[in-house]
């Protein structure tokens, strides 16, 4: 069974002034290194035994730590006492139980669970295709020249924008077909590339038929090695976009989406 931190009844819990807290917080501090008050259950679970009975008692580290720093730090609602206990858990955290930052720090990932070549390549983000061989002639020069155009030709994919770069010697052209950045921009992205290799029309037969292009075009999504290239398409991509790879997009949303809910449970505890 839990230890309930106070008494109501006790003379001791009047409250505290401003300049006594940062004092005051020692005798919780100690009080919770010998166990009169506890933090790590035998399973492991971390709990606020300030809070008992009001609040989940079941946090990762950092989550609790934001917990009592940002309880510590005030709100109307709580008296000094309440802020010194959570400044001495804060505390308790920071020196005692840091190795539980160590733990919760590291990937969540397995990592003896293989990562496919997809989730490591390195994709241009926000996800971007590449249109290459795009060949004018003067009765359609302009409409080729028109973004709308493309637009509405890739319009199953769902772009948001083309951005195109012209030869105005050879009156050839290339571009860059601009997709949502999330998800489902992805899925659009690759279902574009698809297309153009189910007609062989890939980067791959680019690669191998520059001397037999003829009028056709070629597209694929943009990676690394286009993101680094020289000339307009490498320039543009290098401007307005990123390298990054599928799991580390991954990672990077489930920091975000922990990010806020830690933020959103202070100004929580805050207000209570």
């Amino acid at each position: 069974m839990w230890t309930n931190q106070m008494d109501s009844s006790s003379g001791e819990e009047s409250d505290l002034s401003e300049s006594e807290i940062n004092e005051y917080k020692e005798k919780p501090y100690e009080e919770i290194r010998s166990g009169k008050y506890k933090v790590k259950a035998l399973n492991g679970s971390l709990r606020c035994p300030f809070c008992a009975g009001k609040k989940k008692q079941d946090y990762k580290y950092k989550d609790l730590l934001q917990h009592a720093s940002g309880v510590g730090k005030g709100s109307a609602n709580r008296s000094a006492k309440q802020r010194a206990n959570h400044l001495a858990l804060a505390k308790y955290l920071e020196i005692d139980l840091a190795s539980e930052a160590d733990e919760t720090s590291r990937p969540t990932v397995p990592q003896a669970v293989d990562q496919t070549p997809e989730q490591t390549e390195l994709y241009v983000w926000p996800w971007m295709g590449i249109i290459m061989n795009i060949v004018a002639e003067s009765k359609n020069i302009d409409t080729l020249h028109d973004k709308g155009y493309w637009l509405k030709r890739f319009a199953k994919y769902k772009p948001i924008n083309v951005q195109c770069f012209w030869n105005e010697v050879d009156l050839t052209g290339q571009a860059i077909v601009v997709f949502n950045s999330d998800w489902n921009g992805f899925v659009n992205a690759t279902q574009f590339e698809k297309a153009f290799e189910s007609e062989r029309h890939s980067k791959k037969h680019w690669n191998g038929q520059q001397s037999q292009l003829g009028s056709n075009i070629y597209g694929w999504c943009a990676r690394a090695d286009d993101y680094q290239s020289d000339g307009p398409i490498g320039d543009y991509l290098r401007k307005v976009g990123k390298l990054q790879t599928i799991s580390g997009i991954v990672q990077e949303a489930a920091q975000d989406r922990n990010s806020v809910v830690a933020n959103l449970t202070t100004k929580i505890d805050l207000t209570n």
